[in-house]
């Protein structure tokens, strides 16, 4: 289902019901649609690859790819990570709407507790910092899963990601279960 307003630019933006921060850039979201500011006004845009936000626009749709679900919202594919979801590219090759039989899915959502009382944007700093770190361990970049892994590669990759993941965000000083 996809959700567009008229016009793509708007005087007023409506109640909002996250914001987000990338590269400096405020992001705004509400009922499955995206907002920038553009001076006195908001734009609707499509979020960047790589955006996290801590919980799914509502009305989406469950897919299955290499044992990992997407979900997909107005034009947007999410995936699971760390304390939330990454916005990400479209899977690339035969999915399904259905989990694997297998049980061989990527394991639950992990949740983090600042435990020094971090503040929000310190929490997304070192969620983004955790994340680059994890990429550069483990090679597997869970907002661009590889094209051609078997189910088993990408299971065993997810969750090395996942502890490397666990394993900085714990050192910055946060409780991940």
């Amino acid at each position: 289902m996809t959700i567009r307003p008229a016009a793509n630019l708007l005087d007023l933006c409506p109640e909002v019901t996250g914001k987000c921060l990338i590269t400096m850039l405020r992001y705004h979201f509400h009922g499955g649609v995206w907002y920038r500011p553009q001076g006195r006004r908001f734009l609707i845009v499509a979020p960047p690859i790589g955006l996290f936000i801590p919980f799914l626009p509502p009305f989406y749709t469950t897919i299955w790819f290499g044992g990992i679900p997407y979900y997909y919202a107005n034009e947007v594919y999410y995936t699971p990570t760390v304390g939330g979801y990454a916005v990400v590219e479209p899977p690339q090759g035969e999915v399904s709407q259905t989990p694997p039989s297998t049980g061989q899915t990527q394991t639950g959502q992990i949740f983090i507790y600042p435990r020094q009382g971090q503040s929000q944007q310190k929490q997304a700093d070192d969620r983004y910092a955790c994340h680059s770190w994890a990429v550069d361990q483990t090679n597997y970049d869970p907002t661009k899963p590889p094209v051609g892994a078997s189910e088993t590669q990408m299971i065993q990759q997810s969750d090395n990601y996942r502890r490397a993941m666990s394993a900085c965000l714990d050192g910055r000083g946060y409780t991940v279960k």
